[in-house]
């Protein structure tokens, strides 16, 4: 058996990573390319985060600065709205357009969608078994290359469980993203934030980051499946 790089599954991650390079490039220049057209009505992130959300009777939504760069969320957690500075203070059409995809997300927590709950539902177990899926994985091959085939197997097993419900995650943050982007370009639209001109822009932008995400799926299913190619030699 051979596991690493040296390893021949090793070929199928190639694609996904390629993929993965050219929607993070996307996202850098559609991002880039917006972040320096400003909205017609200059309307900032902070604002039109805030008009959605109010529109939405979501008024008791707070909208506060993170540091970093789109470090943008909502935290369904605590229902707060958290917008890196570009974004909160911006007025280019990436700014709102990202404020709008994270109050999307918002809308989704106040409208109970479904995919939505789910996600973070399952949300904390996924963070221990991100986390415990690898080691787990590589004491099982260190099991089997010392002899017991069974002990190893059954170690090795548990951690591809528990990385396939790291990519059933992925597979269900998916859904929300463009779900939430749909949201987005809908609100902007409708209240009058942007106009049919700059929602070409806005669509550009959300749905280059849209395609960092299905990237990071194809990267987790390209890992899943080379462990079961993997454990299928043993």
């Amino acid at each position: 058996m051979y596991f690493g790089i040296f390893d021949p599954t090793i070929f199928l991650l190639i694609p996904a990573i390629l993929f993965t390079l050219y929607a993070q490039s996307k996202v850098k220049r559609a991002y880039g390319k917006y972040a320096r057209v400003r909205n017609k009505r200059g309307i900032t992130g902070r604002e039109a985060a805030r008009r959605i959300l109010d529109a939405n009777n979501m008024k008791h939504v707070p909208i506060e600065i993170v540091p970093g760069n789109l470090t943008d969320h909502y935290d369904p957690k605590n229902d707060i709205m958290r917008l890196s500075a570009d974004i909160y203070n911006g007025s280019s059409i990436a700014s709102v357009s990202v404020a709008a995809h994270e109050s999307g997300h918002a809308i989704q927590d106040g409208t109970a969608y479904g995919f939505l709950k789910f996600r973070s539902a399952i949300a904390p177990v996924v963070n221990i078994v991100s986390t415990a899926s690898w080691p787990l994985l590589l004491i099982g091959l260190l099991v089997i290359w010392a002899g017991n085939m069974t002990m190893g197997n059954l170690i090795f097993d548990l951690g591809i469980i528990f990385f396939a419900v790291v990519v059933l995650f992925h597979t269900v943050t998916l859904p929300v993203e463009l779900n939430a982007s749909k949201r987005a370009v809908g609100q902007l639209l409708d209240l009058g934030i942007i106009d049919a001109g700059e929602s070409v822009g806005a669509k550009k932008v959300l749905s280059a980051c849209a395609m960092t995400y299905i990237a990071a799926l194809a990267v987790a299913v390209a890992n899943l499946l080379r462990l079961l190619l993997i454990r299928g030699r043993n």
